[in-house]
Protein backbone atom coordinates (compact mmCIF):
# COMPACT_ATOMS: atom_id res chain seq x y z
CA UNK A 1 0.00 0.00 0.00
CA UNK A 2 2.77 2.48 0.34
CA UNK A 3 3.80 2.06 -3.21
CA UNK A 4 0.65 3.38 -4.58
CA UNK A 5 1.04 7.12 -3.37
CA UNK A 6 4.99 6.87 -5.07
CA UNK A 7 3.15 5.20 -8.01
CA UNK A 8 0.87 8.05 -8.45
CA UNK A 9 3.31 10.35 -7.35
CA UNK A 10 6.33 9.48 -10.28
CA UNK A 11 3.33 9.20 -12.80
CA UNK A 12 2.11 12.82 -11.62
CA UNK A 13 5.47 14.17 -11.72
CA UNK A 14 6.48 12.31 -15.72
CA UNK A 15 2.39 13.65 -16.90
CA UNK A 16 3.89 17.36 -15.86
CA UNK A 17 6.96 17.15 -16.95
CA UNK A 18 6.19 16.07 -20.22
CA UNK A 19 3.10 18.40 -20.41
CA UNK A 20 5.75 21.51 -19.81
CA UNK A 21 7.94 20.00 -22.28
CA UNK A 22 4.94 20.15 -25.11
CA UNK A 23 3.81 23.26 -23.75
CA UNK A 24 7.11 24.66 -24.22
CA UNK A 25 7.25 23.49 -27.62
CA UNK A 26 3.75 25.10 -28.57
CA UNK A 27 4.98 28.26 -27.37
CA UNK A 28 7.51 28.17 -29.89
CA UNK A 29 10.77 28.95 -27.69
CA UNK A 30 14.17 27.84 -29.24
CA UNK A 31 17.68 27.30 -28.57
CA UNK A 32 21.15 27.64 -30.07
CA UNK A 33 22.55 24.29 -30.00
CA UNK A 34 26.67 25.24 -29.85
CA UNK A 35 29.44 23.22 -31.65
CA UNK A 36 32.69 24.35 -31.30
CA UNK A 37 35.46 24.60 -33.98
CA UNK A 38 33.07 23.63 -36.46
CA UNK A 39 32.19 25.32 -40.15
CA UNK A 40 28.87 24.85 -42.12
CA UNK A 41 28.50 24.28 -45.76
CA UNK A 42 25.75 25.97 -47.56
CA UNK A 43 24.97 30.14 -48.91
CA UNK A 44 24.40 32.20 -45.78
CA UNK A 45 21.73 34.67 -46.35
CA UNK A 46 23.45 37.60 -43.95
CA UNK A 47 26.75 38.40 -43.08
CA UNK A 48 27.36 40.39 -40.02
CA UNK A 49 30.26 41.96 -39.28
CA UNK A 50 31.96 43.16 -35.85
CA UNK A 51 29.59 40.57 -33.43
CA UNK A 52 30.63 38.14 -30.45
CA UNK A 53 28.90 34.59 -30.82
CA UNK A 54 26.45 35.90 -27.96
CA UNK A 55 25.30 38.78 -30.15
CA UNK A 56 25.08 36.27 -33.20
CA UNK A 57 23.24 34.29 -31.20
CA UNK A 58 20.37 36.92 -30.26
CA UNK A 59 20.12 37.50 -33.98
CA UNK A 60 19.85 34.29 -35.24
CA UNK A 61 16.91 33.69 -32.30
CA UNK A 62 14.97 36.90 -33.23
CA UNK A 63 15.14 36.29 -37.18
CA UNK A 64 12.23 33.82 -38.26
CA UNK A 65 14.33 32.59 -41.13
CA UNK A 66 17.43 31.86 -39.45
CA UNK A 67 17.75 27.73 -38.93
CA UNK A 68 21.53 27.44 -38.04
CA UNK A 69 24.46 30.46 -37.58
CA UNK A 70 28.73 30.56 -37.69
CA UNK A 71 30.39 32.42 -36.08
CA UNK A 72 33.92 33.26 -37.46
CA UNK A 73 36.36 34.45 -35.14
CA UNK A 74 38.36 37.18 -35.78
CA UNK A 75 42.26 37.02 -35.88
CA UNK A 76 44.80 39.74 -34.85
CA UNK A 77 42.73 42.58 -36.05
CA UNK A 78 40.46 42.55 -33.09
CA UNK A 79 36.84 41.66 -32.74
CA UNK A 80 35.89 43.91 -35.56
CA UNK A 81 36.89 41.57 -37.66
CA UNK A 82 34.49 38.84 -36.03
CA UNK A 83 31.72 37.54 -38.75
CA UNK A 84 28.22 36.28 -37.76
CA UNK A 85 26.51 34.39 -40.99
CA UNK A 86 23.18 33.44 -41.19
CA UNK A 87 21.83 30.36 -42.61
CA UNK A 88 18.01 29.45 -44.25
CA UNK A 89 19.65 26.12 -45.21
CA UNK A 90 23.19 24.73 -44.48
CA UNK A 91 25.07 21.41 -45.74
CA UNK A 92 27.14 19.34 -43.39
CA UNK A 93 29.67 20.57 -40.81
CA UNK A 94 33.20 20.14 -41.19
CA UNK A 95 36.36 20.78 -38.36
CA UNK A 96 37.75 24.41 -38.40
CA UNK A 97 39.74 26.25 -35.75
CA UNK A 98 38.52 29.69 -36.15
CA UNK A 99 35.25 29.37 -36.17
CA UNK A 100 31.41 27.77 -34.07
CA UNK A 101 28.60 26.77 -35.25
CA UNK A 102 24.67 26.71 -33.71
CA UNK A 103 21.45 25.15 -34.78
CA UNK A 104 18.56 26.93 -33.90
CA UNK A 105 16.09 24.03 -32.10
CA UNK A 106 13.45 23.89 -29.80
CA UNK A 107 14.01 24.89 -26.34
CA UNK A 108 12.67 21.95 -24.21
CA UNK A 109 11.22 22.13 -20.71
CA UNK A 110 14.57 20.84 -19.14
CA UNK A 111 16.52 23.96 -20.98
CA UNK A 112 14.36 26.28 -19.07
CA UNK A 113 17.61 26.15 -16.26
CA UNK A 114 20.91 26.75 -17.52
CA UNK A 115 23.45 24.33 -17.01
CA UNK A 116 26.20 24.18 -15.01
CA UNK A 117 29.55 25.51 -16.54
CA UNK A 118 27.24 26.79 -19.43
CA UNK A 119 27.14 30.05 -20.98
CA UNK A 120 23.93 31.89 -20.71
CA UNK A 121 22.16 31.76 -23.81
CA UNK A 122 19.39 34.60 -24.50
CA UNK A 123 15.84 33.55 -24.69
CA UNK A 124 12.60 34.61 -26.85
CA UNK A 125 10.86 36.58 -24.00
CA UNK A 126 6.59 37.36 -24.30
CA UNK A 127 6.24 40.57 -26.30
CA UNK A 128 6.22 44.34 -24.89
CA UNK A 129 6.27 47.61 -26.57
CA UNK A 130 9.77 48.01 -26.40
CA UNK A 131 11.15 44.28 -26.79
CA UNK A 132 9.42 42.02 -29.68
CA UNK A 133 10.93 39.57 -31.47
CA UNK A 134 9.59 37.77 -34.74
CA UNK A 135 8.04 34.40 -33.63
CA UNK A 136 9.83 31.37 -35.49
CA UNK A 137 7.04 29.34 -37.62
CA UNK A 138 3.86 27.80 -35.80
CA UNK A 139 4.12 23.94 -35.33
CA UNK A 140 1.21 22.12 -37.48
CA UNK A 141 -0.86 21.74 -34.23
CA UNK A 142 -0.94 25.16 -33.47
CA UNK A 143 -3.42 25.79 -36.66
CA UNK A 144 -6.72 24.85 -35.49
CA UNK A 145 -5.86 26.87 -32.20
CA UNK A 146 -5.44 30.05 -34.67
CA UNK A 147 -8.49 29.58 -36.47
CA UNK A 148 -10.58 29.53 -33.16
CA UNK A 149 -8.34 32.72 -32.00
CA UNK A 150 -9.25 34.55 -34.82
CA UNK A 151 -13.01 33.22 -34.77
CA UNK A 152 -13.25 34.90 -31.14
CA UNK A 153 -11.41 38.10 -31.80
CA UNK A 154 -14.10 38.49 -34.48
CA UNK A 155 -16.72 38.58 -33.48
CA UNK A 156 -15.93 40.37 -29.98
CA UNK A 157 -18.25 43.67 -29.89
CA UNK A 158 -16.79 46.39 -31.52
CA UNK A 159 -17.70 49.92 -31.15
CA UNK A 160 -21.53 51.21 -33.10
CA UNK A 161 -20.34 52.33 -36.49
CA UNK A 162 -21.22 55.79 -37.91
CA UNK A 163 -24.34 55.75 -39.94
CA UNK A 164 -25.99 58.09 -42.94
CA UNK A 165 -29.62 57.48 -42.35
CA UNK A 166 -29.78 55.75 -45.91
CA UNK A 167 -27.70 52.80 -44.68
CA UNK A 168 -29.41 51.38 -42.17
CA UNK A 169 -28.01 48.55 -39.99
CA UNK A 170 -29.20 44.65 -41.60
CA UNK A 171 -29.03 43.22 -37.73
CA UNK A 172 -29.60 44.26 -34.18
CA UNK A 173 -27.02 47.09 -33.02
CA UNK A 174 -24.04 46.20 -31.24
CA UNK A 175 -23.82 46.27 -27.38
CA UNK A 176 -23.22 50.35 -26.32
CA UNK A 177 -19.22 51.16 -26.27
CA UNK A 178 -18.16 52.28 -22.32
CA UNK A 179 -18.23 55.78 -21.31
CA UNK A 180 -16.27 58.22 -23.08
CA UNK A 181 -14.58 59.36 -19.69
CA UNK A 182 -13.15 56.17 -19.34
CA UNK A 183 -11.94 54.67 -22.24
CA UNK A 184 -10.47 51.14 -22.39
CA UNK A 185 -7.12 50.48 -22.60
CA UNK A 186 -5.49 48.95 -25.42
CA UNK A 187 -5.50 44.81 -25.09
CA UNK A 188 -2.60 43.18 -25.81
CA UNK A 189 -3.33 39.35 -26.60
CA UNK A 190 -0.88 36.90 -27.29
CA UNK A 191 -1.62 35.53 -30.66
CA UNK A 192 0.23 32.56 -32.34
CA UNK A 193 2.56 33.45 -35.57
CA UNK A 194 1.06 34.90 -38.40
CA UNK A 195 0.21 32.48 -41.20
CA UNK A 196 -0.32 34.01 -44.14
CA UNK A 197 -3.38 33.33 -46.07
CA UNK A 198 -2.62 32.40 -49.60
CA UNK A 199 -3.18 35.32 -52.56
CA UNK A 200 -6.95 35.83 -53.88
CA UNK A 201 -8.16 34.73 -50.08
CA UNK A 202 -11.27 36.36 -48.97
CA UNK A 203 -10.60 39.99 -47.91
CA UNK A 204 -11.56 41.69 -44.87
CA UNK A 205 -13.04 45.26 -45.57
CA UNK A 206 -11.00 48.10 -43.87
CA UNK A 207 -13.84 50.13 -41.62
CA UNK A 208 -16.81 51.49 -43.80
CA UNK A 209 -19.28 54.39 -42.94
CA UNK A 210 -20.65 57.63 -44.53
CA UNK A 211 -20.40 60.01 -41.61
CA UNK A 212 -16.90 61.74 -39.86
CA UNK A 213 -15.50 59.26 -37.32
CA UNK A 214 -14.17 60.71 -33.95
CA UNK A 215 -10.47 60.50 -33.55
CA UNK A 216 -10.16 58.83 -29.86
CA UNK A 217 -10.11 55.18 -31.26
CA UNK A 218 -8.44 53.70 -34.37
CA UNK A 219 -10.70 52.64 -36.85
CA UNK A 220 -12.69 49.09 -36.07
CA UNK A 221 -13.20 46.91 -39.22
CA UNK A 222 -15.46 44.64 -40.62
CA UNK A 223 -14.33 41.06 -40.70
CA UNK A 224 -15.89 38.98 -43.64
CA UNK A 225 -16.80 35.70 -43.30
CA UNK A 226 -13.90 33.34 -43.80
CA UNK A 227 -16.55 31.08 -46.28
CA UNK A 228 -17.17 34.20 -48.05
CA UNK A 229 -15.84 34.00 -51.27
CA UNK A 230 -12.92 35.61 -52.79
CA UNK A 231 -13.35 39.72 -53.02
CA UNK A 232 -11.16 41.43 -55.52
CA UNK A 233 -9.24 44.25 -54.73
CA UNK A 234 -11.45 47.32 -53.70
CA UNK A 235 -14.32 44.78 -52.62
CA UNK A 236 -17.67 46.95 -51.92
CA UNK A 237 -18.00 48.62 -48.59
CA UNK A 238 -21.59 48.74 -46.61
CA UNK A 239 -21.48 52.25 -46.82
CA UNK A 240 -20.73 54.87 -49.38
CA UNK A 241 -17.07 54.66 -48.62
CA UNK A 242 -14.58 52.89 -46.60
CA UNK A 243 -11.74 54.52 -43.93
CA UNK A 244 -8.54 54.03 -43.99
CA UNK A 245 -6.52 55.08 -40.74
CA UNK A 246 -2.69 56.22 -41.86
CA UNK A 247 -0.37 56.52 -38.98
CA UNK A 248 2.51 59.33 -40.19
CA UNK A 249 5.71 61.04 -39.46
CA UNK A 250 6.95 64.35 -41.24
CA UNK A 251 9.16 67.04 -40.77
CA UNK A 252 7.66 69.33 -42.86
CA UNK A 253 5.99 72.39 -41.35
CA UNK A 254 2.64 73.09 -40.47
CA UNK A 255 0.54 75.43 -42.94
CA UNK A 256 -3.27 74.62 -41.76
CA UNK A 257 -5.94 74.98 -43.53
CA UNK A 258 -8.88 76.52 -42.46
CA UNK A 259 -10.74 73.10 -41.25
CA UNK A 260 -8.10 70.86 -40.24
CA UNK A 261 -4.43 71.15 -40.06
CA UNK A 262 -1.71 70.65 -42.40
CA UNK A 263 1.47 70.47 -43.57
CA UNK A 264 3.44 71.94 -46.30
CA UNK A 265 6.68 71.97 -48.35
CA UNK A 266 8.89 74.04 -45.81
CA UNK A 267 11.14 71.76 -43.63
CA UNK A 268 10.02 71.63 -39.91
CA UNK A 269 13.25 70.68 -38.37
CA UNK A 270 11.60 68.50 -35.73
CA UNK A 271 9.52 65.06 -35.94
CA UNK A 272 5.61 65.33 -35.77
CA UNK A 273 3.51 62.03 -35.29
CA UNK A 274 -0.30 61.60 -35.90
CA UNK A 275 -3.19 59.70 -37.61
CA UNK A 276 -5.47 60.56 -40.59
CA UNK A 277 -8.56 58.92 -41.86
CA UNK A 278 -8.70 58.89 -45.45
CA UNK A 279 -11.78 58.25 -47.43
CA UNK A 280 -11.58 55.80 -50.28
CA UNK A 281 -14.74 55.80 -52.50
CA UNK A 282 -17.24 52.73 -53.28
CA UNK A 283 -16.64 53.80 -56.72
CA UNK A 284 -12.74 53.23 -56.53
CA UNK A 285 -10.83 51.63 -59.35
CA UNK A 286 -7.63 49.78 -58.93
CA UNK A 287 -5.65 51.39 -58.90
CA UNK A 288 -5.89 54.93 -59.38
CA UNK A 289 -6.28 57.69 -56.51
CA UNK A 290 -9.79 58.99 -57.57
CA UNK A 291 -9.55 63.03 -56.59
CA UNK A 292 -10.93 65.88 -57.98
CA UNK A 293 -10.20 66.99 -61.41
CA UNK A 294 -8.43 70.34 -61.24
CA UNK A 295 -7.37 73.13 -63.88
CA UNK A 296 -4.53 75.31 -63.24
CA UNK A 297 -2.13 76.91 -65.59
CA UNK A 298 0.74 74.57 -66.18
CA UNK A 299 4.12 74.61 -64.20
CA UNK A 300 2.55 77.02 -61.44
CA UNK A 301 0.27 76.40 -58.37
CA UNK A 302 -2.44 78.69 -60.14
CA UNK A 303 -5.29 76.96 -59.99
CA UNK A 304 -8.15 78.46 -62.43
CA UNK A 305 -11.20 75.70 -62.04
CA UNK A 306 -11.06 72.17 -59.10
CA UNK A 307 -14.19 70.44 -58.53
CA UNK A 308 -15.54 70.15 -54.99
CA UNK A 309 -14.32 66.74 -52.82
CA UNK A 310 -17.08 64.42 -52.47
CA UNK A 311 -15.88 61.16 -50.60
CA UNK A 312 -18.66 59.43 -52.72
CA UNK A 313 -16.42 60.23 -55.62
CA UNK A 314 -12.95 60.63 -54.30
CA UNK A 315 -10.40 60.30 -52.03
CA UNK A 316 -10.78 62.82 -48.99
CA UNK A 317 -8.80 63.60 -45.49
CA UNK A 318 -11.90 62.50 -42.90
CA UNK A 319 -9.94 63.27 -39.92
CA UNK A 320 -6.04 64.62 -39.47
CA UNK A 321 -5.29 65.20 -36.17
CA UNK A 322 -0.80 65.73 -34.80
CA UNK A 323 -0.93 63.66 -31.34
CA UNK A 324 1.50 62.76 -28.60
CA UNK A 325 3.86 60.02 -29.03
CA UNK A 326 1.73 57.74 -26.46
CA UNK A 327 -1.28 58.63 -28.14
CA UNK A 328 -0.44 56.99 -31.28
CA UNK A 329 1.11 54.43 -30.00
CA UNK A 330 -1.92 53.51 -28.17
CA UNK A 331 -3.59 54.07 -31.60
CA UNK A 332 -1.25 51.59 -33.32
CA UNK A 333 -1.83 49.27 -30.65
CA UNK A 334 -4.96 49.17 -30.91
CA UNK A 335 -5.16 49.03 -34.41
CA UNK A 336 -2.33 45.85 -34.77
CA UNK A 337 -4.70 43.95 -31.99
CA UNK A 338 -7.24 43.91 -34.59
CA UNK A 339 -5.48 42.63 -37.47
CA UNK A 340 -5.92 39.24 -39.02
CA UNK A 341 -5.07 39.30 -42.80
CA UNK A 342 -1.43 40.98 -42.01
CA UNK A 343 -1.50 40.03 -38.06
CA UNK A 344 0.55 42.29 -36.52
CA UNK A 345 2.56 43.44 -39.42
CA UNK A 346 3.07 47.62 -40.46
CA UNK A 347 4.19 48.86 -43.42
CA UNK A 348 5.92 52.00 -44.05
CA UNK A 349 5.57 54.15 -47.21
CA UNK A 350 8.22 56.75 -48.01
CA UNK A 351 7.06 59.26 -51.22
CA UNK A 352 9.41 60.41 -53.50
CA UNK A 353 9.92 63.86 -55.28
CA UNK A 354 7.26 65.92 -56.47
CA UNK A 355 4.53 64.77 -53.63
CA UNK A 356 2.36 67.11 -51.79
CA UNK A 357 1.72 65.73 -47.90
CA UNK A 358 -2.06 65.01 -48.79
CA UNK A 359 -0.89 63.41 -51.84
CA UNK A 360 1.25 60.74 -49.83
CA UNK A 361 -1.42 60.31 -47.45
CA UNK A 362 -3.78 59.52 -50.49
CA UNK A 363 -0.97 57.06 -51.86
CA UNK A 364 -0.71 55.24 -48.90
CA UNK A 365 -4.43 54.70 -48.24
CA UNK A 366 -4.70 53.33 -51.40
CA UNK A 367 -2.03 51.00 -51.20
CA UNK A 368 -3.33 49.80 -47.60
CA UNK A 369 -6.78 49.55 -49.28
CA UNK A 370 -5.99 47.62 -52.81
CA UNK A 371 -3.33 45.20 -50.83
CA UNK A 372 -6.23 44.71 -48.06
CA UNK A 373 -3.89 45.88 -45.17
CA UNK A 374 -5.61 45.46 -42.07
CA UNK A 375 -2.33 45.63 -40.12
CA UNK A 376 -1.27 49.55 -39.37
CA UNK A 377 -0.37 51.53 -42.35
CA UNK A 378 2.30 54.57 -41.82
CA UNK A 379 3.40 57.46 -44.21
CA UNK A 380 6.66 58.91 -43.56
CA UNK A 381 6.59 62.62 -45.82
CA UNK A 382 9.78 64.79 -46.20
CA UNK A 383 9.44 68.42 -47.33
CA UNK A 384 8.80 67.84 -50.76
CA UNK A 385 8.33 71.34 -52.74
CA UNK A 386 5.54 69.49 -54.95
CA UNK A 387 6.95 71.52 -57.95
CA UNK A 388 7.60 70.37 -61.22
CA UNK A 389 10.74 72.80 -61.25
CA UNK A 390 11.61 72.05 -57.32
CA UNK A 391 14.02 68.75 -58.10
CA UNK A 392 17.11 70.47 -56.07
CA UNK A 393 15.11 71.78 -53.42
CA UNK A 394 13.83 67.84 -52.86
CA UNK A 395 17.01 66.13 -52.90
CA UNK A 396 18.18 68.55 -50.52
CA UNK A 397 15.45 68.42 -48.46
CA UNK A 398 15.55 64.30 -48.60
CA UNK A 399 18.75 64.53 -47.11
CA UNK A 400 18.11 66.45 -44.64
CA UNK A 401 15.33 64.64 -43.29
CA UNK A 402 17.66 61.59 -42.11
CA UNK A 403 17.38 62.08 -38.89
CA UNK A 404 14.01 62.27 -38.76
CA UNK A 405 12.69 59.13 -40.26
CA UNK A 406 15.62 57.08 -38.23
CA UNK A 407 13.72 58.27 -34.99
CA UNK A 408 10.21 57.41 -37.22
CA UNK A 409 11.42 53.85 -37.96
CA UNK A 410 12.94 53.30 -34.64
CA UNK A 411 9.49 54.25 -33.40
CA UNK A 412 7.70 51.77 -35.05
CA UNK A 413 10.57 49.03 -34.41
CA UNK A 414 10.97 49.32 -30.78
CA UNK A 415 7.56 50.69 -29.41
CA UNK A 416 4.84 49.67 -31.90
CA UNK A 417 4.45 46.38 -30.76
CA UNK A 418 4.26 45.77 -34.72
CA UNK A 419 6.25 41.89 -35.11
CA UNK A 420 7.04 42.28 -38.53
CA UNK A 421 7.92 46.18 -40.15
CA UNK A 422 8.15 46.29 -43.90
CA UNK A 423 8.87 49.42 -46.36
CA UNK A 424 8.32 50.67 -49.57
CA UNK A 425 10.21 53.71 -51.06
CA UNK A 426 9.46 55.40 -54.40
CA UNK A 427 11.86 58.03 -56.06
CA UNK A 428 13.70 60.06 -53.92
CA UNK A 429 12.53 58.53 -51.09
CA UNK A 430 15.53 55.86 -51.85
CA UNK A 431 18.12 58.38 -51.12
CA UNK A 432 16.30 59.13 -47.54
CA UNK A 433 15.71 55.55 -46.44
CA UNK A 434 19.23 53.79 -47.98
CA UNK A 435 20.81 56.38 -45.78
CA UNK A 436 18.97 55.68 -42.57
CA UNK A 437 19.08 51.83 -43.42
CA UNK A 438 22.55 52.11 -43.77
CA UNK A 439 22.98 53.66 -40.43
CA UNK A 440 21.42 51.20 -38.11
CA UNK A 441 22.57 48.91 -35.52
CA UNK A 442 22.53 45.37 -36.99
CA UNK A 443 23.38 43.73 -34.11
CA UNK A 444 20.22 45.09 -32.34
CA UNK A 445 17.44 42.69 -32.15
CA UNK A 446 14.60 44.82 -33.37
CA UNK A 447 16.56 45.13 -36.14
CA UNK A 448 15.71 41.98 -37.10
CA UNK A 449 12.06 42.56 -37.24
CA UNK A 450 12.19 44.42 -40.61
CA UNK A 451 10.43 41.84 -42.72
CA UNK A 452 10.70 43.15 -47.07
CA UNK A 453 12.19 46.35 -48.15
CA UNK A 454 10.62 47.59 -51.38
CA UNK A 455 13.08 49.73 -53.73
CA UNK A 456 10.82 51.04 -56.30
CA UNK A 457 12.47 53.02 -59.45
CA UNK A 458 15.03 54.16 -56.80
CA UNK A 459 16.10 57.68 -57.66
CA UNK A 460 19.74 57.36 -56.39
CA UNK A 461 22.75 57.50 -58.22
CA UNK A 462 23.60 54.22 -59.90
CA UNK A 463 27.12 53.76 -58.82
CA UNK A 464 26.30 55.52 -55.47
CA UNK A 465 23.37 52.45 -55.36
CA UNK A 466 26.08 50.05 -55.81
CA UNK A 467 27.57 50.76 -52.74
CA UNK A 468 24.63 51.46 -50.60
CA UNK A 469 23.45 48.42 -51.22
CA UNK A 470 26.48 46.43 -49.70
CA UNK A 471 25.98 48.29 -46.63
CA UNK A 472 22.44 47.34 -46.12
CA UNK A 473 22.70 43.49 -46.73
CA UNK A 474 21.37 41.44 -44.09
CA UNK A 475 19.05 44.44 -43.10
CA UNK A 476 15.33 42.61 -43.87
CA UNK A 477 14.34 39.19 -44.84
CA UNK A 478 14.84 40.39 -48.52
CA UNK A 479 15.15 43.27 -50.70
CA UNK A 480 13.64 43.87 -54.01
CA UNK A 481 13.92 47.00 -56.31
CA UNK A 482 11.42 47.32 -59.07
CA UNK A 483 12.97 49.69 -62.45
CA UNK A 484 11.90 51.01 -64.84
CA UNK A 485 12.48 52.54 -68.50
CA UNK A 486 10.02 55.54 -68.02
CA UNK A 487 9.46 56.85 -65.20
CA UNK A 488 9.19 60.85 -65.55
CA UNK A 489 11.08 61.31 -61.82
CA UNK A 490 13.69 59.58 -63.07
CA UNK A 491 14.14 61.33 -66.64
CA UNK A 492 14.23 64.77 -64.92
CA UNK A 493 16.89 63.36 -62.48
CA UNK A 494 18.78 62.18 -65.10
CA UNK A 495 18.75 65.28 -66.72
CA UNK A 496 20.09 67.48 -62.94
CA UNK A 497 23.19 64.36 -62.91
CA UNK A 498 24.29 65.28 -66.54
CA UNK A 499 22.70 62.19 -68.26
CA UNK A 500 23.68 59.70 -65.79
CA UNK A 501 21.87 56.38 -64.81
CA UNK A 502 19.84 56.30 -62.06
CA UNK A 503 19.52 52.90 -60.04
CA UNK A 504 16.01 52.79 -60.68
CA UNK A 505 16.50 52.77 -64.34
CA UNK A 506 16.86 51.04 -67.49
CA UNK A 507 18.90 52.20 -70.15
CA UNK A 508 19.00 51.75 -73.60
CA UNK A 509 21.59 48.31 -74.35
CA UNK A 510 22.69 48.66 -70.60
CA UNK A 511 19.80 47.31 -68.70
CA UNK A 512 19.16 47.27 -65.13
CA UNK A 513 21.54 47.51 -62.28
CA UNK A 514 22.12 43.92 -60.99
CA UNK A 515 23.72 43.84 -56.89
CA UNK A 516 24.25 40.78 -54.98
CA UNK A 517 21.26 40.39 -52.23
CA UNK A 518 19.19 42.56 -54.33
CA UNK A 519 16.07 41.09 -56.64
CA UNK A 520 15.96 43.29 -59.58
CA UNK A 521 13.02 43.19 -61.93
CA UNK A 522 12.50 45.56 -65.05
CA UNK A 523 8.75 46.38 -64.64
CA UNK A 524 9.20 48.95 -67.49
CA UNK A 525 6.29 47.05 -69.43
CA UNK A 526 4.54 48.20 -66.63
CA UNK A 527 5.73 51.52 -64.59
CA UNK A 528 6.47 51.80 -61.23
CA UNK A 529 4.26 55.70 -61.72
CA UNK A 530 1.28 54.31 -59.64
CA UNK A 531 3.41 55.03 -56.52
CA UNK A 532 3.13 58.84 -57.15
CA UNK A 533 0.29 60.80 -57.68
CA UNK A 534 1.59 62.92 -59.77
CA UNK A 535 2.90 61.04 -62.29
CA UNK A 536 0.61 59.55 -64.64
CA UNK A 537 -0.06 56.29 -67.34
CA UNK A 538 -0.96 53.67 -64.71
CA UNK A 539 -4.40 53.66 -63.71
CA UNK A 540 -4.52 49.98 -66.09
CA UNK A 541 -1.26 48.73 -64.53
CA UNK A 542 -2.31 45.99 -61.44
CA UNK A 543 0.64 43.99 -61.80
CA UNK A 544 3.19 45.75 -59.70
CA UNK A 545 0.79 45.84 -56.96
CA UNK A 546 -0.05 42.18 -57.38
CA UNK A 547 3.43 41.33 -57.10
CA UNK A 548 4.09 43.96 -54.12
CA UNK A 549 1.47 41.88 -52.59
CA UNK A 550 2.78 38.77 -52.91
CA UNK A 551 6.70 39.65 -51.53
CA UNK A 552 4.82 41.40 -48.47
CA UNK A 553 2.51 38.04 -47.69
CA UNK A 554 4.95 35.42 -48.36
CA UNK A 555 8.64 37.01 -49.14
CA UNK A 556 9.01 34.37 -51.91
CA UNK A 557 12.52 34.06 -53.65
CA UNK A 558 13.30 33.60 -56.58
CA UNK A 559 10.87 36.14 -57.82
CA UNK A 560 9.80 33.84 -60.50
CA UNK A 561 7.99 31.49 -58.28
CA UNK A 562 5.34 33.73 -56.66
CA UNK A 563 5.13 35.25 -60.22
CA UNK A 564 5.64 32.57 -62.87
CA UNK A 565 4.90 35.09 -65.78
CA UNK A 566 7.90 36.60 -65.08
CA UNK A 567 11.00 35.75 -67.22
CA UNK A 568 14.49 35.30 -65.87
CA UNK A 569 16.95 37.17 -67.70
CA UNK A 570 20.81 36.96 -67.67
CA UNK A 571 22.64 39.90 -68.15
CA UNK A 572 26.28 40.45 -68.75
CA UNK A 573 25.86 41.53 -64.93
CA UNK A 574 23.97 38.88 -63.67
CA UNK A 575 20.82 37.55 -63.30
CA UNK A 576 17.61 39.87 -63.03
CA UNK A 577 13.68 39.48 -63.89
CA UNK A 578 11.49 41.25 -65.97
CA UNK A 579 7.97 41.57 -67.16
CA UNK A 580 6.96 40.76 -70.35
CA UNK A 581 6.18 43.37 -72.88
Amino acid sequence: MRRFPLTLAAVAMLTWAGGAEMAAQSRGAERIDKVANHRLTGSAYASLRGLSYEQCERRCLVDRACRALEHVRGGPGGANTNQCRLFRAFGTAHAAADSDVGYKRPMLAKDAAPRVGSPPVARPVAPSPKSVSAPPPAPTGAEPRRRTFALKRSVAPAEPEARSPSTQPASPPPPPAPAASSPPPPVSLPVPPPMPPSVGSAKEDITKGTESEGAARPTTRSVAPTAAPPAGPGAAPTGDWAVVPVFFGTDRDRLDRPKRIGYGPSRGHRLEVGRALVTVPKAHQVPNVERPWTIRIPYTSVVLYQQDEDPKKHFTVQDLKALSKEDLLALIRDRLSLSKNFENQALIFVHGYNNAFDDALFRTAQIAYDLNYDGASFLYSWPSGAGISGYPYDRESAQQAEPYLKQFLEMVLNETGAKSVSIIAHSMGNQLLLQVLRSLDRSNPEVARINQIILAAPDVDRDSFEFLATQIRGVGQGITMYASSNDIALGISRRFAGGVPRAGDVPAGLGPIVVGGVDTIDVSALSTEYLSLNHSSYAEKTGLLKDIELVLRTGTRPPEIRLPLLERITGDHGIYWRYPK
